[in-house]
C-alpha cells in the first residue's frame, strides 16, 4: 500500500511539474518565439510563430522559450576613434536609438544575445561613422556639418542594421574632442588663423583711418585757403575803402590831413619799447619837425 501510495503521490508530483513547464507568460513589452530542439517553431506556411504578451502554451520537455524585448534600447558608445579627411584623428561619442522589428533574423544572426548585438550594431555604426567623417575636413565637423553627419549616420546604420533584424531610429553625437596630443598643434594653428584674421582687420582700419586722415587734411587745407583768400578779399575790399576815405579827406583839408599823419607818426616813434635803446638823428629844421617849428614860430 506504502509503494502504491509513494507512486501515485510521484505520478502527481511528476504531473504537476509538466503541467506546469507546459504553461509561460510574455510580460508587456516582449515578444517570445518557442524554440524545438533549438529550431524556431513555424506554422504550416513555415512562418515562425511570434508570441504576444499573454499566457501561452508550450509541449514540455521538448519546448523552450525565447524572449525578447521589443522596447526601444540605447546604444552608448564612448571615446570612437574616427579620421578626417585631413588625417587628424577625433574622438567621438555618439548614442543609437534601436529596436528589434524581424524576430526571426534576428534571432538567426545575433543569437538573441543583447551584449552580441550591441556590439555588432556599434562595429556597423562606427563603420557609418568613419565613412562620413572621413570625406570631411575638421572645420566643417566643428561648424555646421553636425546635423547633416547625424541625419547620414542614421540613413546608412538603419539600411546595415536591417541585416540584423532591428531597426535604428536615430543616430546622437554627443561629444567631438581632439585627442591631447594633438589639441595644442589644433588650438595653435587655430590662435594664428584668428591672429592673421585680426592682423588683417588692423591693417584694414589702419588704412581707413590713414584715409580719412587725408581726407580731413585735404578738406582742412581747402578751408584754410579759402578762408584765406576770403579773408584777403575783405582785406582788400577795407584798404580800398580806406583808402577812399583818406583820399576824400585829403582833397577836403590837406594841411589837416598832413598835420594828423604827423602826429600818427610821432605816436609810433615815441610809444617804441626799449625807448633808452632808440636813436633818431635828425636836422632840427627836418620836415619831420616842421610842425614843432611851425607851433614854435607862432
Amino acid at each position: 500500500m506504502k509503494t502504491i501510495s509513494y507512486l501515485s503521490g510521484l505520478l502527481i508530483f511528476i504531473v504537476f511539474i509538466l503541467l506546469y513547464s507546459s504553461f509561460y507568460t510574455v510580460i508587456q513589452g516582449q515578444n517570445a518565439v518557442v524554440l524545438r530542439l533549438g529550431k524556431i517553431v513555424v506554422h504550416n506556411n513555415n512562418e515562425p510563430i511570434v508570441k504576444s504578451p499573454g499566457l501561452h502554451f508550450k509541449w514540455p520537455l521538448i519546448d523552450s522559450i525565447q524572449w525578447f524585448d521589443m522596447r526601444l534600447q540605447t546604444l552608448n558608445v564612448d571615446s570612437s576613434r574616427v579620421l578626417t579627411q585631413e588625417q587628424k584623428y577625433l574622438i567621438v561619442d555618439y548614442y543609437a536609438k534601436w529596436r528589434i522589428t524581424n524576430i526571426p533574423l534576428y534571432f538567426t544572426r545575433t543569437g538573441g544575445d543583447p551584449d552580441t548585438t550591441r556590439s555588432l550594431l556599434q562595429q556597423k555604426i562606427n563603420d557609418s561613422l568613419r565613412a562620413q567623417f572621413g570625406k570631411r575636413l575638421l572645420n566643417d565637423i566643428i561648424s555646421d556639418a553636425r546635423a547633416n553627419i547625424m541625419s547620414q549616420l542614421e540613413l546608412e546604420s538603419n539600411k546595415s542594421a536591417q541585416e540584423l533584424g532591428i531597426e535604428v531610429i536615430d543616430v546622437r553625437i554627443k561629444r567631438i574632442d581632439l585627442p591631447s596630443q594633438v589639441s595644442l598643434s589644433v588650438f595653435n594653428n587655430m590662435r594664428a588663423g584668428r591672429e592673421m584674421v585680426a592682423a588683417k582687420h588692423r591693417a584694414d582700419g589702419k588704412a581707413e583711418a590713414e584715409k580719412i586722415q587725408a581726407d580731413a587734411d585735404a578738406q582742412a587745407v581747402v578751408m584754410v585757403a579759402k578762408a584765406q583768400a576770403d579773408a584777403a578779399k575783405i582785406r582788400s575790399e577795407g584798404d580800398a575803402v580806406a583808402s577812399k576815405i583818406y583820399a576824400d579827406a585829403y582833397s577836403k583839408d590837406p594841411e589837416f590831413y598832413a598835420f594828423y599823419k604827423s602826429l600818427d607818426a610821432y605816436t609810433a616813434i615815441f610809444n617804441q619799447e626799449h625807448k633808452e635803446n632808440n636813436y633818431i638823428v635828425l636836422k632840427p629844421d627836418s620836415e619831420f619837425f616842421k610842425y614843432f617849428n611851425h607851433s614854435e614860430t607862432k
